[in-house]
């Protein structure tokens, strides 16, 4: 498990509680996507390659509120009594090869790209993710200011 400590949060969450909720979700989705996207870009670097179904499974990787029926499934278990206002994932699609390039199996060791992605970049994502939503919640106080100017 890994340990975090995040500065300046309760801040940027004063300022989501000043947003609608619609407007507060579309900063979050917004910032979320921006800040994950070298984690992604590493992810994909990082994946093996060589033959169809290793280049499918790089070119796979996204970041996307979604998760395989599975993957749902499981996370609705893990997270049942947790009510997050906004999700996003990093990833491979739900490809059975992700796994087995991840772990290894029976058959070839492990070719592991998606944990040394996240360890190389959980601080950067978080440290780019605070500075796009204060960035994201200028833009959206200026975009009410103009509706109400307009209305």
């Amino acid at each position: 498990m890994a340990t975090v400590k995040l500065e300046g949060f309760s801040e940027l969450e004063r300022e989501l509680a000043k947003l609608t909720k619609s407007a507060g979700k579309g900063v979050l989705r917004r910032s979320l996507k921006i800040a994950a996207t070298p984690m992604k870009d590493l992810m994909q670097d990082l994946a093996p390659r060589g033959d169809t179904a290793t280049d499918e499974l790089a070119d796979s990787v996204t970041i996307g509120s979604k998760l395989s029926k599975r993957q749902a499934g499981l996370h609705r278990k893990m997270f049942r009594d947790d009510r997050a206002a906004v999700e996003m994932f990093v990833g491979p699609g739900p490809d059975p090869a992700a796994w087995n390039q991840e772990f290894g199996n029976v058959n070839h060791g492990a070719q592991p790209f998606a944990r040394p992605a996240f360890d190389a970049e959980v601080k950067p994502t978080l440290d780019r993710l605070g500075r796009h939503l204060w960035d994201e919640f200028e833009k959206s106080r200026k975009r009410a200011a103009r509706k109400a100017a307009k209305g």
